[in-house]
């Protein structure tokens, strides 16, 4: 399927590596030019050249810690300069910190907020007005499998990532009739660095190996297997699309039947 996104412009956050970097692939083999974002240049760098040359499409490299309000309204900003729009926005930021729900401390709680929350809100408040100018746009917010069904020892993510659901449907509401569409998607066990540390973290818990949990994380999907992050991204690529022009104010799942729950 041709997604039609030649020349619209994205911004991809935490896009050098995991699920954001199969975003910006993904977008820019469908011939979108991409901004990508996170803390490290070196690293950006080294993704922007290999995306180059495998879609020959434009790249354009900011590098920032994105829990920092004036470092959105500047990526957003720097973006549309050099791009002279902004058609697609993947919210995608670092996870929270590890935590429990009885212990977690106001420095998790403070950290988690910021980077699973309020980052969500201050990228669409940052990029809606460009959108608008233009008469429309695609926002799609990458959230985690703890929207449906808790995970030990991520409760900070289930908790703030609900609040993103609630604050996207709301969103979706209020600027659909400018043509802008807003959408969330929950990946489940896809094999990112971060899905490494927290499995390894599941092991170093129960006594096992790295590649026993991975086994266990496999297991617990309907398909018995751990996902790849461009299959996520696919999905990312379709609800930027105008083939996804009547979907809104929906939340979705790419986790192979992990989560339980009959409706979803």
């Amino acid at each position: 399927m041709d997604f039609n996104l030649k020349d619209k412009v994205a911004i991809i956050g935490g896009a050098s590596k995991g699920l954001g970097r199969a975003c910006a692939e993904v977008l820019a083999q469908e011939g979108a030019k991409v901004a990508i974002c996170s803390r490290t240049q070196a690293d950006l760098e080294t993704a922007a050249d290999e995306i180059r040359k495998s879609t020959g499409s434009e790249v354009f490299v900011y590098a920032g810690d994105l829990d920092k309000h004036e470092t959105i309204e500047d990526l957003v900003a720097k973006t549309v300069e050099h791009f002279g729009k902004l058609d697609i926005l993947v919210n995608n930021s670092g996870g929270p910190p590890l935590a429990r729900a009885a212990t977690a401390n106001e420095e998790l709680w403070a950290t988690s907020i910021q980077r699973s929350l309020l980052f969500f809100a201050r990228m669409c408040r940052a990029g809606i007005p460009h959108m608008r100018k233009q008469g429309g746009g695609r926002i799609i917010n990458i959230l985690a499998s703890t929207v449906y069904q808790p995970i030990d020892n991520l409760a900070l993510s289930g908790a703030t990532r609900m609040g993103v659901v609630s604050y996207a449907k709301s969103l979706s509401d209020e600027v659909g009739k400018d043509g802008i569409l807003v959408n969330n998607v929950c990946p489940g066990a896809l094999l990112s660095e971060r899905m490494l540390a927290n499995t390894q973290n599941r092991a170093d818990a129960q006594g096992i190996t790295l590649e026993e949990a991975l086994q266990a994380r496999a297991d617990e999907t309907s398909i018995g297997r751990v996902g790849r992050p461009e299959e996520l991204a696919y999905l990312v690529g379709f609800l930027a699309s105008d083939k996804a022009s009547y979907i809104t104010g929906t939340t979705m799942l790419v986790d192979g039947g992990m989560v339980r729950s009959v409706l979803s």
